[in-house]
């Protein structure tokens, strides 16, 4: 057992040794020579400073003590004074001008691999927590990271730096007093890793309490949440749970602060006391004093660099360990996420029709990634050239699933999908989605023009831009015409829509694109019952030349449809015409009585 768990320590620690490095493999590749002189210069500014207080002290105090050539004590310190000035200015140089210029190109670098990576990744991914959950850490906190990696690279460089140069100098005063201090570092890294350890466990049952805080923090500062606050006493229930949580948290982290008190105190107080404080202290004070064998030039010197070291090799194994394990398990997240290979591979037929082609359903079943039911099963359906085909069914049937799949966001556990008779499959991902204008439920408008939201690009073509808005009803008043910039993140006069209006933008995309076919996911559900009817009337007029798939909760939009399919837990229950299903008497028919009789009540 306890074998295993050496070996899993040790995995553990090369897994996050080589997380750093890949982190500073990616910063010395996008923004070459930043590594290096955030490096060279912390070392051109810190090490004199931490030299001083061993070569400069003690040349001081020797000159000093000699009572004679006083002006050499000067001149030391003025070369002293030198060497820091050249020091500070290129360093002030270097993070005044340099730094922040790399920092921006590195940190651009960073986020369009990241952008161009969620872009690609399969719409599947947003239904796996653990890979939307990698995606989130990416995008919020990569920068951070990368910022925590090049300092914690440049603080270690300097510590070692000062240990190295300090015990150099230290071993041609006295080699025996490496003993001390290597005996007091042989006290502290075992500990520091003890500390390393308590530190991790912490921040892992400290980690649920956080998430707790953080969605504290959301309800009382997003909007959405804003009315119910106000109209209930929602939030004295939230503050309530919000003080039971920080509780929770002051119960959590007592026992590991108090263990990390005794481990600190252990690993710096102990042998730093004993060790360095008194045993060095008493060792050259006794060859400085009492045999005369050093200066007291030279026991300053060691006293203070013995100190140094120890403070260097305490700063090592404790805080830096901490914060490699802690870099090392973010840059993990930010590896898988840009090395998830995609499920959804485009084929190498590149045709974008000029008119509607056949679309066909043959024995399509899909089960969504993580369900054991399936959410389609079986579904045969053929879709001719300019039909208007509508699916209905309650919520969970499988409607927007299906039209998912026809889009190609997700692909078929079982059958096949074919336009023209070739298996959408074959087909590249970018020519394949120019065939179709999509619009969603849950659509989305962009911090962007009103005529790049329509067009979704930003060259539109103006003209046609209004035409779309028109055919879609959109008749609100735009100060600067189709350049009105939507939302307010990029302009503080940015436009407001209510969500009918913000529909008709969305809709008015379908209008806009030129394409063979249209999928339209509930295009009126957040309209009134007037723009809902003027918008069935435009959609029939601008979809003479597509074939038309939509989605409808409200049924007496399917009237125009050519077809009507009616689908229960993921079956096609029943088709036909809107006349036929009527005639039928089945499940359609009670829907559509059912919506008849509330809109005659309402």
């Amino acid at each position: 057992m306890n074998k295993n768990k050496k070996n899993k320590k040790s995995v553990e620690s090369s897994h996050t040794f080589r997380n750093n490095l890949y982190m500073l493999g990616f910063i010395a590749k996008n923004a070459p020579g930043l590594l290096f002189f955030y490096i060279f210069f912390d070392v051109l500014s810190n090490v004199p400073w931490i030299l001083s207080n061993v070569v400069l002290l003690k040349y001081i105090i020797d000159v000093v003590t000699s009572g004679v050539d006083y002006y050499r004590a000067g001149v030391a310190c003025g070369i002293f004074a030198l060497i820091v000035i050249i020091g500070t200015v290129g360093s002030t140089v270097f993070y005044e001008i340099f730094l922040p210029k790399q920092r921006e190109r590195l940190n651009y670098k960073l986020y369009s691999q990241i952008y161009d990576k969620a872009a690609k990744m399969d719409f599947e991914a947003y239904d796996n927590p653990a890979y939307y959950n990698d995606l989130v850490l990416a995008m919020t906190s990569m920068n951070e990271r990368v910022e925590r990696v090049l300092t914690d690279a440049q603080d270690i460089t300097r510590l070692l730096t000062s240990i190295i140069s300090i015990t150099a100098v230290i071993a041609t005063i006295d080699p025996l007093c490496l003993v001390f201090i290597f005996l007091c570092v042989g006290i502290m890294i075992p500990i520091g890793r003890l500390i390393a350890k308590v530190n991790f466990k912490r921040t892992e049952a400290m980690t649920p309490l956080d998430r707790k805080n953080l969605y504290f923090s959301r309800v009382f500062y997003l909007q959405d949440y804003a009315k119910e606050l106000r109209l209930n006493p929602a939030g004295e229930m939230i503050e309530r749970r919000y003080n039971k949580n920080i509780i929770d948290r002051l119960v959590t982290i007592a026992p590991f602060l108090r263990r990390q008190w005794q481990l600190y105190f252990c690993q710096e107080a102990l042998p730093m006391t004993l060790l360095v404080y008194l045993g060095i202290a008493l060792y050259m004070g006794y060859k400085a004093i009492v045999t005369k064998e050093i200066t007291l030039g030279e026991f300053a010197a060691t006293f203070n660099g013995a100190n140094a070291v120890s403070r260097c090799v305490f700063d090592l194994t404790s805080w830096f360990s901490i914060n490699l394990r802690e870099n090392g398990l973010y840059i993990d997240k930010f590896r898988k996420f840009m090395s998830a290979k995609e499920k959804i591979i485009g084929g190498n037929v590149k045709t974008v029709f000029k008119k509607p082609a056949t679309i066909k359903l043959e024995n399509v079943s899909f089960t969504y990634p993580g369900n054991d039911k399936p959410t389609l099963k079986n579904i045969n359906l053929e879709i001719k050239p300019y039909q208007k085909i509508a699916l209905v069914g309650y919520n969970g049937a499988g409607k927007t699933t299906l039209t998912n799949l026809l889009l190609r966001l997700y692909d078929v556990t079982e059958g096949k999908i074919t336009v023209d008779g070739t298996d959408i499959k074959e087909w590249d991902i970018h020519s394949y989605h120019e065939n179709y204008a999509a619009v969603f439920q849950d659509f989305s408008l962009f911090g962007a023009t009103i005529g790049e939201n329509v067009a979704m690009n930003d060259h539109p073509d103006k003209e046609r831009v209004l035409a779309a808005l028109k055919e879609s009803s959109f008749n609100k008043e735009l100060k600067n015409g189709t350049d009105t910039i939507l939302l307010r993140e990029f302009d503080d006069n940015g436009l407001s829509l209510s969500g009918g209006e913000g529909q008709k933008v969305a809709v008015a995309r379908a209008f806009y694109k030129k394409c063979p076919f249209a999928i339209l996911d509930e295009p009126s559900a957040n309209l009134d019952p007037v723009s809902e009817y003027a918008l069935n009337e435009a959609m029939s007029r601008a979809a003479e030349d597509k074939t038309v798939i939509f989605i409808s909760h409200r049924l007496s939009t399917t009237v125009m449809a050519d077809v009507i399919y009616m689908l229960e837990n993921g079956e096609i229950v029943e088709s036909g015409s809107h006349d036929e299903l009527m005639a039928l008497g089945g499940k359609y028919a009670y829907m559509f009585n059912l919506q008849a009789e509330k809109y005659q009540q309402e």
